[in-house]
């Protein structure tokens, strides 16, 4: 009986982005990898740190670790791009390899479940600006929320990373 409610805690408490998908409409799957979703933008302030993003991406790929960008027009209109012209702006401008999936709604009461169940680990509150970031281990567990001004490659970010690998 112990060891199913044990069972029930860490499945409750998983997080996989398997419900959101790319923009070709294929499912994202991040089961069993560590990974790093953002809420990306293409118009921010904070949208080089599309660059980072893609630099921590190359660091830890092999190793099995994911980025998935999550575009969203949700802070100021700032991805009013199709879902193709985000990933292709990424790609051009960031040199971005990791997945992108489609445009996303990331707060308010229409927010993605996949986000709902993101900010209720955390608890801490809506997410309130582009690249804020989640980093799951590969049992889908909430590890850390980073916000908006701490870059990808920060020390912060990257032992978090290395201690999951």
């Amino acid at each position: 009986m112990k060891a199913f409610i044990m069972f029930l805690a860490l499945v409750s408490t998983s997080v996989f982005a398997n419900d959101l998908v790319k923009a070709d409409g294929k499912k994202i799957d991040t089961k069993g990898s560590p990974t790093l979703i953002v809420n990306i933008a293409t118009q921010c302030g904070y949208t080089p740190q599309l660059e980072g993003l893609e630099t921590l991406y190359k660091k830890y790929k092999d190793k099995g670790f994911k980025v998935v960008g999550v575009p969203s027009n949700d802070f100021g209109g700032q991805t009013p791009e199709s879902d193709k012209e985000v990933k292709k702006f990424c790609k051009l401008n960031y040199g971005a390899t990791y997945t992108i999936a489609k445009k996303t709604v990331v707060k308010g009461d229409a927010k993605h479940p996949y986000f709902k169940s993101l900010i209720k680990q955390d608890g801490n509150g809506e997410i309130s600006w582009n690249f804020e970031k989640f980093l799951i281990d590969k049992n889908g567990k909430l590890v850390k929320r980073y916000r908006s001004n701490v870059k990808p490659t920060a020390k912060e970010i990257t032992n978090a990373i290395e201690k999951m690998l």
